[in-house]
């Protein structure tokens, strides 16, 4: 029966930590749950920006570097004087 008490006690004592998660209490309110999912949205929006920005400038850089390539190499080229005129 002690055993049964002490697997009782533990296992409240777990639920207890679980329910004062963060996570649990985010979930719980509404409020707390939209904010959340917007900051993470704002968070994902701008990384993914961020990150096209960056692999679009690779790409671009590294396409003029083809300047043997006659109709290629002059495209890419303007992208990149272009490019380099907008800072």
């Amino acid at each position: 029966m002690q055993a049964s008490e002490d697997s009782v006690r533990a296992l409240t004592a777990e639920l207890s930590k679980l329910n004062n998660h963060r996570f649990i209490k985010v979930q719980n309110s509404v409020w707390r749950l939209i904010l959340f999912q917007f900051a993470r949205g704002l968070a994902f929006g701008l990384g993914t920006l961020m990150g096209a920005t960056v692999l679009v400038s690779l790409i671009a850089w590294w396409a003029s570097q083809f300047s043997f390539i006659p109709i290629l190499g002059e495209w890419m080229t303007q992208i990149v004087q272009q490019m380099e005129n907008g800072r």
